[in-house]
């Protein structure tokens, strides 16, 4: 089954003037737009949930609409326990269509739609719009424009990952150039974002992994990509070895946990005065472990942090800034990414890589393929 890695090369430019040539004939004798989606009646198993099936859009919009071909949509992990009803928000009615991000080019606008024009590339405002298919109708403000400079791949991914690693490193320290962090789960897509962007800031890193098959290669990726310390839980725990090595840093002003149980305690463990834990993410599904020294003789603080709540909770202004500033480090190769692209129609073989162990690439659908 073919399928294609991607780590920083841009895409190919697909020639999209037949399939555009094709979509205006379409779109000008019928009055539905044949299309594809998953799609699932319950939560659930979603390698038993989720199917492909053949949707008709009706083509005859609201002035206030915008049609969207859908270009690209990662598989997140999010979306995951979406499908099997775990996550923060989940659909109220079905049939529902997962994917919370992607990126597409607008097909046709609505008379009183303001601020995207036809041809433009867009990515969700807001998450639950429903990536995973190949064309969808929606509210004009539920898209957002991004540059057409941007690989295809990178602009599907841009307004989760890139966007926490973000406001991790902002959001919760006072960080300068010199200053450290600790982090669980270090190998992760947000956990190698941050540690690309902390680099540029000047800002040390303290990496926790688990120990894997070909480890020392793990290892190496990492420190690739800027990683300064890297290390696996059980030399976590060791505090004579630790001790020897932190020993000329200074203490960790931020940690970040993505994993939570004993791996959150790690982390926590080592923050110094005043440290502050942020919890984003429990891949390891077991509630947060806390030292109590650590906790109470150096005032740590524990956070957590949504981007879906950020993102309602500030501006458009302010996202925009953001996603401005991340897709021009993209663009100039400064910050980077691990992924996998595979055709839409190999859905149900994309949807099984993605939940592989010690999986260290992005699974991203490509539905125009």
């Amino acid at each position: 089954m073919k399928r294609s890695s991607t780590l920083i090369q841009p895409l190919l430019k697909s020639s999209s003037r037949n399939n555009n040539k094709f979509f205006s004939q379409q779109f000008s004798c019928y009055s539905t737009i044949k299309s594809k989606a998953v799609r699932y009646e319950k939560f659930g198993n979603p390698q038993e949930v989720l199917k492909v099936e053949d949707v008709e859009i009706n083509s005859s919009i609201k002035d206030d609409e915008v049609i969207v071909k859908m270009l690209a949509a990662p598989i997140n992990q999010a979306d995951i326990n979406t499908v099997q009803g775990t996550y923060g928000r989940v659909p109220k009615t079905f049939p529902a269509i997962p994917g919370n991000e992607g990126v597409g080019i607008v097909e046709e606008v609505g008379s009183k739609v303001s601020g995207v024009k036809k041809g433009d590339h867009v990515i969700p405002s807001q998450g639950g719009l429903g990536t995973w298919r190949t064309h969808l109708v929606c509210k004009g403000d539920a898209v957002t424009t991004v540059s057409k400079d941007l690989p295809i791949e990178y602009a599907s991914i841009l307004s989760v990952n890139p966007c926490t690693a973000y406001r991790l490193l902002s959001d919760f320290a006072e960080l300068k150039p010199g200053d450290v962090i600790i982090q669980n789960g270090a190998n992760s897509m947000v956990g190698l974002l941050v540690i690309q962007l902390a680099k540029l800031k000047g800002v040390q890193t303290i990496n926790l992994i688990r120990s894997r098959p070909n480890y020392e290669l793990a290892v190496q990726k990492l420190k690739d990509f800027g990683a300064d310390i890297v290390m696996d839980y059980s030399f976590a725990n060791s505090n004579a070895k630790m001790s020897r090595l932190l020993s000329d840093l200074p203490k960790p002003k931020l940690g970040l946990n993505c994993v939570g149980g004993d791996a959150a305690r790690l982390v926590t463990k080592y923050l110094g005065e005043d440290g502050v834990l942020v919890t984003y993410g429990g891949m390891s599904r077991q509630p947060i472990t806390v030292p109590t020294g650590p906790f109470i003789f150096n005032n740590i603080s524990l956070k957590g942090f949504w981007m879906t709540r950020w993102v309602e909770t500030h501006t458009k202004e302010e996202r925009d800034k953001m996603l401005n500033e991340l897709s021009t480090l993209m663009k100039d190769k400064k910050l980077l990414a691990l992924m996998e692209t595979f055709k839409f129609s190999e859905f149900n073989y994309a949807l099984e890589k993605s939940s592989e162990e010690f999986r260290d690439r992005k699974v991203v659908l490509k539905m125009t393929e």
